[in-house]
């Protein structure tokens, strides 16, 4: 199989694997690539990135149903099948694009001329609000509104009813740690940063969101995995010690597999690093129009459950994340470790270690246990595997010399190449970049790569019955 590179264009706060648009791109994948530019934008969490991306390729895919023949959407069933004269490629794009613009507008307020300005180069007005399901537009406008719908009571809190502030916890969660105090060495605790201007004590984000309402996999204390070790015991020194290893021996490679899968802040984060991959699959196999909106129907709703299984897992233990953990253990003793930027391994004192991470943004702020980069990305290794048919991915990046994020000019001092022969290997360099970026101790990711694939499993499933019809809204 021929072996697909990306081209990375280096952001300040992001690398981002951008392809170059090709003619034959699907209109999918221009309406991906602005809903991703949206995420960024707005800095928005991963858990609401998720959910978004769910929502948005949801709705695109409810108007393209009506344009198949066997197909079924998920709100309206076949209610909306349009005559067989009527499945033509523009009927079935346009629907699509007026699904997305009403979506987008409706998710990212803030962004609308972004999405308005795609709708303008496509040559569709964008103040058709029109709900005529005898027309394309109709169709989009009628089917976007049917999923926003439910997805208004779906327990996110978009709208900020349940409490004050779009998205904003309802559950009246509170650490039991402070950010100057550790009364509890297996809990959470916030973590003070200074974000280049002040300091600040970011809360924890979105706790409440282990209840939003799933795709296909419910989350609960039956499908949620096993607890992690608690202190003392042994398994919670030997997780410690082994970031401690990998904290003192970094390589440039491994230190560019943590940033290359960081996704932090102002990023398209976590599901939209698997969006941009998927984007790559795309161009690799030259999908049709009916391709990707499967495709990316497939993943998304994989990323949205996979975001709440992770958030009720991690509300449910409120574990400790290492740099917590690693000082407690060791404040006031020598360690050695990887003392900041450009300082190399040197020794230190163990309460004030920290991650190999941006000096803004040490810590992600909520728990640790399970690792939502490790449960993402099984996720949609898995749904890749089951949509092509194969684990065969054949992709590679090149990294140049002094692109580092952290390190900036020295780090890596040569070009790093990135493979993935498969999906599945590339899934697992990613569980693992959270490992050497100090970020997740090896439980948090090896227990959410099991819990990703059976979430990737149980949502292809899931879709198969609306993709073949056979299921009903």
């Amino acid at each position: 199989m021929t072996r697909v590179s990306c081209r990375f264009a280096l952001i300040p706060t992001f690398i981002l694997c951008s392809p170059a648009p090709l003619a034959a791109d699907s209109i999918v994948l221009r309406w991906n690539q602005v809903t991703l530019q949206a995420i960024r934008n707005t800095r928005a969490a991963p858990t609401i990135a998720a959910r978004a991306l769910a929502v948005v390729h949801t709705c695109a895919y409810d108007a393209w149903a009506a344009y198949d023949s066997v197909a079924v959407g998920t709100r309206l069933g076949d209610g909306l099948r349009r005559p067989p004269v009527e499945h033509t490629q523009a009927n079935t794009e346009q629907a699509i694009s007026f699904a997305f613009n009403r979506c987008l507008v409706d998710l990212f307020p803030t962004q609308a001329a972004l999405f308005h300005s795609l709708m303008i180069g496509l040559g569709y007005d964008p103040s058709d609000g029109s709900m005529n399901t005898n027309s394309p537009s109709g169709i989009g406008n009628v089917t976007a509104t049917a999923v926003l719908t439910i997805r208004h009571i779906d327990g996110s809190n978009q709208l900020g009813d349940l409490s004050p502030g779009a998205y904003s916890d309802y559950t009246g969660y509170t650490p039991v740690n402070g950010p100057d105090t550790v009364l509890d060495p297996n809990r959470w605790q916030p973590v003070r940063i200074f974000n280049g201007t002040e300091f600040i004590v970011p809360k924890f984000v979105t706790p409440h969101w282990g209840k939003v309402v799933p795709f296909a996999y419910a989350a609960s204390s039956n499908t949620r995995p096993m607890p992690p070790p608690s202190y003392p015991h042994g398994l919670y020194h030997a997780q410690a010690n082994q970031l401690l290893h990998f904290s003192a021996t970094l390589t440039d490679r491994q230190k560019m597999i943590s940033e290359f899968w960081s996704d932090g802040p102002g990023s398209e984060t976590p599901p939209g690093h698997w969006n941009l991959l998927a984007q790559v699959v795309a161009r690799r196999d030259g999908h049709s129009l009916d391709q990707d909106v499967r495709m990316f129907f497939a993943l998304n709703n994989a990323l949205m459950d996979a975001s709440i299984a992770v958030w009720e897992c991690k509300r449910s233990y409120d574990y400790v994340r290492p740099i917590t953990a690693i000082r407690f253990l060791n404040k006031g003793k020598p360690v050695r470790a990887w003392g900041g930027p450009y300082q190399g391994t040197k020794l230190i004192d163990g309460g004030d270690w920290i991650p190999y991470q941006p000096a803004t943004f040490i810590t992600p702020p909520f728990a640790e246990y399970v690792s939502g980069h490790s449960t993402f990305s099984a996720s949609s290794a898995t749904i890749f595997q089951l949509f092509t048919g194969s684990d065969s991915f054949h992709a590679s990046v090149t990294l140049p010399a002094g692109s580092s994020r952290i390190e900036a000019g020295s780090t890596p001092a040569a070009p790093v190449t990135l493979s993935w022969l498969t999906f599945s290997e590339a899934a697992e360099e990613a569980g693992l970049s959270r490992r050497y970026g100090g970020i997740h101790f090896e439980d948090g990711d090896l227990h959410g790569r099991v819990l990703g694939k059976a979430i990737g499993v149980r949502v292809w499933d899931k879709a198969l019955t609306y993709f073949n019809g056979t299921t009903s809204p």
